[in-house]
């Protein structure tokens, strides 16, 4: 296959000074023949080995064309990492990959779907690395939560893998969090997607931290969705007429009943009028507030603290170049000279 596009490659890496030059050597041979223009964009995500030593290397006039390097400054997670390669990316096409879970031979196929019919292509690894059994089930029911509210299993119908096309990126761009926005809006903002499933041994096994997925997970439910809020609004709704209910069953006990303790009908009005509505009430303005703190301190969700490219390029080696024209396609006005000469 061949496709007379430009395709971008987003590559995250951490710590793999000794797989990194592998990487781009299997990504350019897949690459290279298939599309008529490529970058390869690799971010690193704080390695604190020598892979930024190793990435100057290869950029260097002797070594690989095309690359892009991000060297960011703090360890930040995957999809932020990742949007710092695909708002930097000039493709036409912006594949993003984990070259040590995901296979890059798999790319053609996923960009002939993204060249021909959707606007997001995702391809899922039916062979994932092994993660610990207090992970797998905190994702499991991350999934099961994340499908109740948007109707879609983010880790089957949205995986890490996928290939967008520029306008899909440049819709992304407009929201207020792009690098969250991103892992789930291709998926749910309504653009035509395709998703593929194939099957690769993973190169390394990936353990994740499962506090840092948490955080992400409940991040990511709260920013894309309504539905935890008004869970909250119906829980608080029910506890208004409960309480109500209670109330009228405590009026009636006291007009009924001769023998009820002294202080128990005012102090029952004051707990069920008030107690759980106060706590449901106080638990939503407390996450409005922390939300709009974590909002207002927020500093930028990266910082690139150096970035290099490859000494030689292979589009700017194809600029102002022009092919003679045979006589046939020459201007009529250079021919007509040419007969009078």
């Amino acid at each position: 296959m061949f496709f007379n596009v430009f395709l971008s490659v987003v590559i995250v890496i951490r710590n793999h000074s000794d797989d990194i030059e592998n990487i781009v050597v299997e990504a350019t041979r897949v690459i290279a023949p298939l599309v008529s223009d490529y970058e390869i964009i690799i971010v690193d995500n704080a390695s604190d080995d020598a892979s930024v030593a190793v990435l100057k290397k290869l950029t260097l006039e002797n070594g690989h064309p095309n690359l892009q390097v991000y060297a960011l400054t703090k360890e930040v997670n995957a999809d932020t990492a990742s949007w710092v390669g695909l708002e930097s990316a000039l493709g036409d096409f912006i594949a993003v990959i984990d070259p040590l879970v995901d296979d890059f031979a798999f790319i053609p196929e996923m960009l002939d779907k993204a060249v021909t019919e959707a606007d997001v292509v995702f391809a899922n690894n039916k062979l994932k690395p092994r993660q610990s059994l207090i992970y797998s089930f905190a994702y499991m029911v991350f999934d099961t939560l994340y499908k109740c509210f948007n109707g879609i299993h983010l880790a089957k119908e949205a995986p890490q893998f996928r290939i967008l096309n520029k306008k899909v990126v440049n819709f992304i761009l407009q929201h207020r969090q792009p690098s969250m926005t991103y892992r789930h809006l291709p998926a749910t903002g309504g653009f035509s997607r395709v998703n593929l499933t194939y099957s690769a041994a993973p190169k390394i096994s990936h353990t994740k931290r499962l506090g840092e997925s948490i955080d992400r997970g409940m991040r990511m439910l709260v920013s894309t969705t309504q539905a935890p809020m008004r869970l909250v609004t119906t829980l608080s709704l029910f506890g208004a007429f409960s309480n109500l209910f209670y109330s009228v069953y405590v009026l009636a006990i006291a007009f009924l009943k001769a023998d009820v303790a002294a202080g128990w009908v005012s102090l029952s009005l004051q707990q069920s009028g008030m107690f759980f509505l106060i706590s449901l009430v106080l638990l939503v303005l407390g996450e409005y507030i922390l939300q709009m703190a974590s909002l207002s301190n927020e500093g930028p969700p990266y910082h690139v603290a150096q970035e290099f490219t490859s000494a030689r390029m292979t589009r700017r080696e194809k600029l102002n170049i022009e092919a003679p024209l045979p006589n046939k396609q020459k201007p009529t006005l250079e021919i007509y000279a040419e007969r009078r000469a």
